[in-house]
């Protein structure tokens, strides 16, 4: 027998869709970002490795950058992430450089020291397959790349950083003074002395 003081329940549909929109809202964003971090893994391992002259130490380098930016970034538009990612990874090359520099120092003063992670090392980067557009992989194989590496190794290094973000992985000005933590002049400034340095002495190559 119904009662009139009786209030029917009504199951609270609407709340439960807006939770699940939500979560399938963080699902998208983590699929995307996933996505973005797979497409510039190769290239930035190649980007450390020139740097650092080490597989392992580039490898590292490029998964802790990678880790930085999905905890810090996730959150942010993500046309914002490429010159995030890019800022991050050269702070931790710069981080690694002057570490060894401090190594280099203490360990040179004791007697029978050696550097042998100078010696010239097989480059591993020749058996790395890549998914770049084909402007960017005919930069990337051949004899011509072995020289562009040998010249972009003798620049200094923010003239080296403003050319391989400018021109190896095509991001605008703004983008790469976000990722190089530098004004857009002094991007302009470092790109057009790498380009006068490079064509100088790749002339003949390219």
């Amino acid at each position: 027998m119904a009662s009139s003081d009786t209030v029917p329940v009504q199951p609270a549909r609407p709340e439960v869709a807006v939770t699940v929109d939500r979560e399938e809202v963080c699902l998208d964003e983590s699929e995307t970002l996933d996505r973005f971090l797979a497409g510039v893994e190769r290239r930035a391992f190649r980007i450390a490795e020139m740097a650092v002259r080490d597989r392992d130490d580039a490898l590292d380098i490029v998964q802790v950058a990678m880790l930085r930016l999905a905890r810090n970034y996730a959150a942010r538009p993500s046309e914002e992430w490429k010159p995030l990612f890019y800022r991050i990874l050269y702070n931790g090359i710069r981080d690694w450089q002057r570490r060894r520099t401090v190594r280099s120092k203490i360990f040179g003063f004791l007697p029978g020291s050696r550097r042998d992670d100078d010696e010239e090392q097989d480059d591993p980067l020749e058996r790395v397959s890549d998914g770049a557009p084909d402007a960017v992989r005919q930069l990337m194989t051949g004899e011509a790349m072995k020289h562009l590496e040998r010249a972009l190794d003798l620049l200094p290094a923010r003239q080296r950083e403003a050319f391989t973000l400018r021109c190896l992985e095509g991001m605008d000005i703004a983008e790469t003074a976000t990722a190089m933590g530098c004004t857009a002049g002094s991007v302009k400034t470092h790109y057009f002395r790498a380009l006068q340095t490079l064509r100088a002495q790749l002339g003949e190559v390219w």
